[in-house]
């Protein structure tokens, strides 16, 4: 009996090695561990020596690949005509430094501990603590500025919030697999935005604090609230707004800015603590000036180099509210 046990166990071995999937996935778990070991080597580095090597990535991605520049040169232009040439050159230089910045100090995250980065991002916390006793849950709604990961990483030592955040799944599995375990490390929820109505459906009733990128490019123009915002017509998600007041959950914005190199500052403000108060056009709308505001004063610290002007306006989509 125990030799037809050994001699099935060696046969479903053979298949498990035969099979394409189980190959694949032994090997994609190989491919991920090995990422990660090398990786977690490499965060050991101090930050300092870390930003060498952001230099000379910064130089490659500006000066040699021109990694996205003429979307970056095309956004600034239309967000800036004010501005000369020269002027927009210097803020894309400090956005791909910014960019640089932020991919080492994601690498750092993997070998770190939260009072590393702790001292080096602060916020005003009380504004969220203070929301803590009203007992309703909270939208936070965020541009994609410098440097969100750090900020997500160390929320949840600031509040007794349940923390969820809605990302977009990466299509590399291995550095999906990656983000995702730096992302929850300290108890954050991260729910995919490709399945955002049922993953959030079991946390709807707890006390929570709800993380939203809200200047996402809609993927349907047609169902978006249209704004003036740097002086184009730009559709913005109707979901933030829509969830807040059916929710009926607090709205808080934030932005972060950069005081030095290696230190960030999020500034939060509260929207509203009642949103049924509002209608969705004029809850959006308080975000695309909040965002437009915080982007002016701080320019190098957005995503230029998303396509955030993809979408021509047309009349079948609606009014251009502001």
């Amino acid at each position: 009996m125990n030799a037809t046990i050994d001699v099935t166990d060696r046969v479903k071995e053979r298949q498990e090695v035969s099979d394409p999937g189980a190959a694949d996935f032994l090997s994609l778990r190989f491919m991920y561990y090995l990422v990660y070991g090398l990786l977690y080597v490499f965060s050991l580095l101090p930050l300092s020596v870390l930003y060498l090597f952001s230099d000379i990535v910064y130089f490659f991605f500006y000066h040699v690949f021109g990694y996205r520049k003429k979307v970056v040169m095309n956004n600034l232009l239309q967000a800036f005509p004010e501005k000369t040439e020269k002027e927009r050159i210097v803020i894309a230089k400090k956005f791909y430094a910014n960019l640089t910045d932020m991919f080492l100090e994601t690498v750092k995250m993997i070998s770190v501990s939260n009072k590393f980065i702790a001292k080096r991002f602060t916020a005003n916390w009380e504004l969220i603590r203070s929301l803590e006793a009203t007992g309703k849950s909270v939208q936070l709604h965020l541009g994609h500025n410098f440097n969100w990961e750090w900020g997500n990483s160390i929320l949840t030592n600031y509040t007794t919030f349940k923390f969820l955040a809605v990302y977009m799944p990466m299509t590399n599995k291995i550095f999906e697999r990656l983000f995702y375990k730096l992302r929850t490390r300290n108890g954050a929820i991260f729910l995919k935005a490709t399945s955002m109505r049922e993953a959030f459906l079991p946390h709807s009733n707890t006390h929570y604090l709800l993380g939203l990128i809200a200047d996402q490019s809609p993927g349907n123009p047609g169902n978006a609230w249209w704004f003036n915002f740097f002086n184009k017509p730009t559709p913005f998600l109707k979901g933030p707004a829509k969830g807040a007041i059916l929710n009926d959950t607090a709205v808080v914005f934030g932005f972060i800015h950069k005081p030095r190199r290696g230190f960030y500052e999020a500034v939060f403000k509260l929207a509203t603590d009642d949103p049924a108060s509002l209608t969705e056009q004029e809850l959006t709308g308080k975000f695309v000036v909040f965002l437009e505001e915080g982007i002016r004063k701080y320019p190098d610290m957005w995503l230029w180099s998303h396509r955030r002007w993809k979408w021509e306006w047309k009349p079948a989509y609606g009014e251009i509210i502001k």
